[in-house]
């Protein structure tokens, strides 16, 4: 019943400032969720401090939400396989080498450069904290979330081409970032000499080799399936099954979860799609994955709003927040601009790109989980503070603000949607 309710809570806050949003705010829709759940946030720890009794029972009613579960192990595949689904496969593959490379090396190089940065900033303000610590602020800040992405890039209309680079790097980097946080959490738990590069090397290949091979296997299982028969309920209800069952088997297997299903979505989405669905089929079942994506993407965006009510950011905090901006920006800039100026010869691009690669490589969520879930025995409330400072940041001002810049840069395909529901 506690889960219902929680759930319950969710979807009508979601629906109310869904309904606010579209009615008077106006901003694109995602991201006037998360403004109408800050602000809301902000208003009710103002009332906390005047003593209205209401507003503890709010924080409390936050507090008991488990941000990281409720995204990493429930949400996430939902939203990763509904963007997998209408990605093309074909200029993916066209630009497989570079997106493959901005999500391996541009994550490590990403992790490094920000790690060290962030390791000298710190005692600047008084906040010296172990290296491997910095590091891992450096991976968990470091992947592209493709749900803020997948969200905010509906509605910027951007050049198709430089879409699938971005779509593509964002969805396959949080795996990887995933893989390097645990390797690196690891070693700040246990020490070197118990994480050691076997040990590493071994859980690299089985959470990220295993995850896209059983991605493989299961995305190729679910497209026979689906060509056997003709019945839209029944195959809308087989992706289904493919998300939930495949994440619970990824689990098991202890391989990553989230590029399995980005792998099965591609699948599914490519093959399934063109092959294996009559036209019925393909009409509801993008409008089932629209659906579900929308829902799941207002309940996330909340819940990133509603989570100030329980973050203790000091102000020294804040201030390093707002430093780690710019340097996570810097590093961004730099972490992408390396592997293209690697690939010119093979994939040509121009300056336009990297800009609009650097400011579009938006953070959120993902990122909040990944820096919730470190224990109460590492520097947890700075690196939670830090984090929320830059996703923030991240979704309000380069989510506003990039559809006009790759209209300025002559990157758009047309003028923005009217309505903003996302569609």
């Amino acid at each position: 019943m506690e889960l219902y309710n929680t759930l319950s809570l969710l979807i009508v806050v979601a629906a109310v400032f869904g309904y606010l949003n579209y009615r008077f705010v106006k901003l694109p829709g995602v991201i006037g969720l998360m403004v109408l759940a800050l602000v809301s946030s902000l208003a009710a720890i103002g009332l906390g401090k005047l003593g209205v009794g209401w507003v503890l029972q709010a924080g409390e009613l936050v507090r008991g939400l488990d941000f990281n579960t409720i995204l990493m192990d429930v949400m996430l595949s939902f939203l990763l396989f509904a963007g997998a689904l209408h990605v093309d496969v074909g200029a993916l593959g066209r630009q497989g080498v570079a997106i493959g490379t901005m999500a391996t090396v541009g994550i490590l190089l990403s992790t490094f450069l920000i790690g060290t940065a962030f390791y000298y900033l710190l005692p600047l303000f008084g906040q010296p904290i172990d290296y491997i610590y910095c590091l891992l602020f450096g991976v968990l800040i470091s992947p592209t979330d493709p749900i803020a992405v997948l969200g905010i890039l509906k509605e910027a209309r951007i050049d198709k081409s430089l879409e699938i680079r971005i779509v593509g790097e964002s969805l396959f980097n949080d795996g990887i970032a995933v893989v390097v946080f645990l390797s690196l959490f690891q070693i700040a738990q246990f020490g070197p000499e118990r994480a050691t590069a076997a040990v590493i090397g071994e859980l690299f290949l089985v959470e990220a080799v295993g995850g896209i091979v059983l991605g493989a296997v299961l995305g190729y299982a679910a497209y026979w399936a689906l060509r056997t028969i003709d019945n839209y309920q029944v195959e809308v209800m087989i992706t289904l099954a493919l998300v939930m069952g495949g994440t619970a088997l990824a689990k098991a297997l202890h391989t990553s979860g989230p590029l399995a299903i980005v792998v099965a979505g591609l699948i599914v989405g490519s093959e399934g799609r063109r092959l294996g669905m009559s036209d019925i089929t393909r009409e509801y079942l993008d409008k089932f994955w629209e659906i579900l994506d929308e829902i799941l993407n207002a309940v996330l965006f909340v819940l990133i709003g509603l989570e100030m009510l329980i973050l203790d950011i000091s102000r020294t905090t804040l201030l390093v927040g707002v430093v780690s901006i710019g340097l996570v920006l810097l590093a961004r800039w730099v972490s992408v601009g390396v592997p293209l100026a690697l690939l010119q010869r093979f994939y040509p691009f121009d300056r336009r790109t990297l800009r609009v690669l650097t400011w579009g490589g938006l953070r959120g969520g993902i990122s909040v989980a990944l820096a919730l879930s470190l224990p109460e025995s590492m520097p947890r409330d700075l690196l939670v503070g830090v984090t929320y400072v830059v996703v923030i940041f991240s979704i309000i001002v380069q989510g506003l603000s990039i559809g006009p810049l790759v209209k300025k840069m002559g990157l758009s395909t047309g003028p923005p949607p009217d309505d903003q529901s996302g569609h």
